[in-house]
């Protein structure tokens, strides 16, 4: 699994999240996501999403988050790549702001796309340089071909 292959376009790119909190970001990453995927319902996606926060912060630390979730009716693993520009206090392993928001929702039957796709982003995250320049990015199209060419690598 690529993550190009979930993140297709550059509407699946918020590159200005302005939430102040970490309820208001999950709010605005389920709504941007259910904006371009009619088989997701923005209110049962954010139930989804805190769901899965009340087991432990999926913010793990390095300014970055994979809140993520599985829902009924989805053909494949969705997801959507937000950047926060002064980051927000999400309950990070290691105290620091989160920035860097990648969000993942899964099939509900699914097991195996699911943790492939969070193996994926994991591996795709973890380079420092690489999460400083999605930090600097212009906008939603520079992000996206960031991800496109360190995907490539992997």
């Amino acid at each position: 699994m690529r993550i190009t292959d979930i993140l297709s376009s550059e509407e699946l790119v918020a590159p200005n999240l302005t939430g102040a909190s970490k309820a208001e970001v999950l709010i605005e990453l389920a709504r941007h996501l259910a904006a371009h995927y009619d088989e997701v319902d923005e209110q049962r996606l954010v139930e989804v999403l805190w769901e899965r926060e009340r087991l432990g912060s999926t913010a793990i630390g390095d300014g970055i988050a994979i809140p993520h979730g599985k829902l009924p009716g989805l053909r494949g693993v969705v997801g959507m790549f937000g950047r926060h520009a002064a980051g927000v206090d999400f309950d990070s392993l290691d105290g620091n702001p989160t920035r860097l928001f990648f969000l993942l929702v899964a099939p509900e039957e699914s097991v195996g796309q699911h943790l492939k796709a969070l193996a994926r982003v994991s591996r795709l995250l973890k380079d420092v340089q690489f999460r400083k320049r999605l930090v600097e990015a212009d906008d939603a199209a520079a992000i996206l071909n960031l991800i496109r060419s360190e995907d490539d690598k992997l």
